[in-house]
């Protein structure tokens, strides 16, 4: 017999001010690892009319090169959805760098 109380599930957050600071906190430590802010383009043909092509804007933190979180949804996109992929372009920025992450020299304290 399996003992449940050992396995961990994710942890549901009904405040949404405190599910907000999370999400903050889990963005920042994803750029610090090297994460990206990643802007795809998104080229698809309408189902009904193959000879139109409709835009589809996608935005979120990535890895570049390899770009797994965009591949992941690119996947679901051609298995889950009916307008075929036409062509996707990618752009990807640093939004921290190294160089901009120094240690304060002095800290002030203000009433």
């Amino acid at each position: 017999m399996k003992n449940n109380t050992s396995e961990k599930t994710p942890k549901t957050i009904d405040d949404p001010v405190e599910a907000a600071l999370v999400k903050k906190v889990k963005r920042k430590t994803l750029i610090l690892k090297g994460y990206r802010l990643t802007t795809a383009e998104i080229l698809y043909r309408m189902p009904d009319y193959p000879s139109f092509l409709q835009t589809f804007v996608w935005q979120d933190l990535d890895l570049a090169p390899r770009f797994p979180i965009l591949m992941k949804f690119l996947d679901f996109w051609e298995n889950n959805l009916e307008g075929p992929l036409h062509s996707v372009r990618v752009g990807s920025t640093s939004i921290l760098s190294p160089k901009e992450t120094q240690y304060a020299d002095v800290q002030l304290t203000l009433h």
